[in-house]
């Protein structure tokens, strides 16, 4: 199928980027980034903008750097790119592990980190990924820089704290090269995203959990902390009891009610599906934390 027609505008910088968001205040616009949501959208006439900004040329996007104790990624920087920067496993474990699971080569060569977020898709691989890493969206507008907590930025299905003429700029994540990371996912058959994924970053020393935050993208309309995991772990010993214990307290404060449910999983099955990822994602934690080099 062909997309509806539409203005196509390249931005080179974020500034020119937000000038056109205003210009075009009036229409239907979205932002273009890595486009593997978008354009099949457009191309089933699911989504029909009037104007599309291309933001991939935008140099101050891509990126990632380590300043002090935070990794900062630019928002256009591809999965591909992220994975490859040496700094990215050794300061987000947990994203780090997440992002190698996102689609396949094809995928990772093109999507970005900022694209992803921003889309908040509710069966993505990065929203419960950015809540167990404790990062910061940096979104920007008209009136500057706007830094925003993981655990305030996902409101629900494809809504996030982004105003209509702002973007997602940048990602920081505090640096956490005490920690250990695991991303457990069950994926569709039919599409590779998350049924069910729960990422995990932890704080483990002599074999006892020192601090934990667990994510989980697919179960409700938007990612979620699953604070009865992470209760269960602190200060105990990681090892199969307490995964146990931790995995049974999964849907622990969600409203059950709430699950996403479809042709693919009722939300009773992804209830039980976030328990058993929940308690996998738990034993990769505790194989990495035996031997650091341990692989998803």
């Amino acid at each position: 199928m062909f997309p509806d027609e539409f203005d196509y505008y390249e931005a080179t910088s974020v500034g020119e980027a937000i000038d056109l968001l205003e210009e075009h205040a009036g229409a239907e616009t979205e932002l273009l980034a890595g486009g593997h949501s978008l354009l099949p959208a457009m191309k089933s006439g699911l989504s029909s903008p009037d104007v599309l900004v291309d933001i991939g040329e935008v140099d101050e996007l891509h990126g990632v750097s380590a300043d002090g104790d935070t990794l900062s990624i630019g928002a256009m920087t591809t999965y591909s790119d992220f994975i490859s920067e040496g700094i990215s496993e050794e300061h987000a474990p947990a994203l780090y592990h997440a992002v190698r699971q996102v689609g396949d080569t094809q995928v990772r060569n093109r999507g970005t980190l900022g694209g992803n977020l921003a889309h908040a898709d509710p069966a993505s691989d990065l929203p419960g990924a950015a809540l167990a890493s404790d990062a910061t969206i940096v979104v920007t507008g008209p009136d500057g820089e706007r830094r925003v907590s993981a655990d305030d930025f996902f409101f629900g299905m494809y809504a996030t704290d982004i105003g209509p003429a702002e973007l997602v700029t940048n990602v920081e994540v505090p640096s956490a090269a005490d920690a250990v990371g695991a991303y457990a996912k069950k994926p569709s058959p039919s599409s590779g995203y998350a049924m069910v994924g729960v990422c995990v970053q932890a704080t483990v020393d002599g074999g006892t959990v020192q601090s934990a935050r667990v994510g989980a993208n697919g179960v409700m309309d938007h990612g979620v902390r699953l604070e009865g995991v992470e209760d269960e772990l602190a200060g105990e010993s990681l090892d199969e009891d307490t995964i146990a214990a931790a995995a049974d307290r999964a849907s622990e404060g969600l409203d059950t009610a709430m699950m996403m449910s479809d042709l693919q999983a009722s939300a009773e099955f992804r209830e039980q599906l976030l328990g058993t990822y929940t308690g996998r994602a738990l034993e990769r934690v505790l194989d990495r934390a035996a031997t650091p080099a341990a692989a998803d």
